[in-house]
């Protein structure tokens, strides 16, 4: 019961945050506490255009952070990711990557960023948050890196404590970082702005599945 409290309060005390032309916040409630970002809709127009369709839609509604990789010899920093992992219901198109060395967003301490496959066009609905500043997700020379979209303005405390959460599994790039526990997206929510959903379907919410 408390912890049902504990959401229903995450979800609509909602902070006092000043919109900036271009910002868009939003609060991510997940089973391990509120976290708050602010997007940057000016420099990285397409990648938060992307990332709000999946908010809007609530297509990050009980999903999960489902990853942790920590330094070697540096476990305080790293990154978390997390998303709708390969849930196939879930996903739209891929946008094209706005990288670092266009948007002038760094993969610095609280960043957020889209997490992609081989191909660096091919973002849709994973991402990751900074511990720390990870340069090495920028873009450099023909490599494009990854595309950094916002930062955490809130509750970088709770990704600290997913970060540190225990980890195994997992293989090649992901060998070993994959949370035992998985930390539950309860719900991704738009605080200021104007929605705008796809009006697509939402099989998830039916219980369809999709190999």
């Amino acid at each position: 019961m408390r912890f049902l409290l504990a959401i229903a309060l995450a979800l609509f005390s909602a902070p006092a945050l000043a919109a900036a032309p271009g910002i868009v916040h939003v609060k991510l409630v997940t089973t391990a506490g509120p976290i708050v970002l602010a997007l940057d809709a000016r420099h990285a127009p397409k990648t938060v255009a992307n990332f709000m369709k999946y908010v809007d839609d609530g297509r990050f509604d009980g999903t999960d952070f489902y990853r942790a990789s920590r330094r070697k010899g540096d476990a305080a920093h790293g990154f978390i990711q997390g998303g709708i992992g390969q849930d196939a219901r879930r996903i739209l198109a891929s946008v094209p990557i706005e990288p670092t060395s266009k948007t002038g967003i760094h993969h610095t301490d609280g960043a957020i960023s889209m997490a992609h496959g081989p191909d660096p066009n091919s973002a849709a609905g994973n991402f990751s948050i900074m511990v720390g500043a990870n340069p090495a997700l920028d873009a450099r020379g023909s490599f494009l890196g990854f595309a950094a979209f916002g930062h955490v303005v809130g509750g970088m405390e709770v990704v600290k404590r997913i970060l540190a959460q225990p980890t195994g599994g997992g293989e090649g790039a992901m060998k070993g970082q994959m949370l035992l526990k998985q930390v539950k997206i309860v719900k991704a929510v738009r605080l200021d702005g104007t929605p705008h959903p796809t009006g697509r379907p939402k099989p998830w919410t039916l219980g369809i599945h999709y190999d």
